[in-house]
C-alpha cells in the first residue's frame, strides 16, 4: 500500500482540532524524529486512516469516524503543538 502524506488527512484534523494541524510541530514518542503532521506517511482504506513515522514506522495517530464522532489517538506522539 502506498502511503499519503499528512495533507491526506488535513480535513479531518480541521474539524477536530478547529484549525489547520498540518502545520503543527510533531516528536515521534518512539524514535524521537521531529518535523510536522503534513510529513508523516499515511494509510488510507481501512476502517480509518493511520499515519506512520516516516524513520521508524511507528504508529503516530489513529482516526476513525463511527455515528458522526470521530475518534482519535495521539498516543503515538509524544510532542504535538498547534502552529
Amino acid at each position: 500500500m502506498t502511503p499519503y502524506d499528512g495533507n491526506a488527512i488535513a480535513g479531518v484534523l480541521e474539524e477536530v482540532f478547529g484549525h489547520d494541524m498540518t502545520a503543527a510541530d510533531c516528536v515521534c514518542a518512539e524514535c524521537g524524529r521531529t518535523g510536522v503532521v503534513a510529513e508523516v506517511a499515511v494509510y488510507l482504506g481501512g476502517p480509518g486512516a493511520v499515519a506512520r513515522c516516516r524513520s521508524c514506522d511507528n504508529v503516530l495517530l489513529v482516526i476513525t469516524e463511527r455515528r458522526a464522532m470521530y475518534c482519535v489517538d495521539l498516543t503515538g506522539f509524544s510532542h504535538l503543538a498547534t502552529p
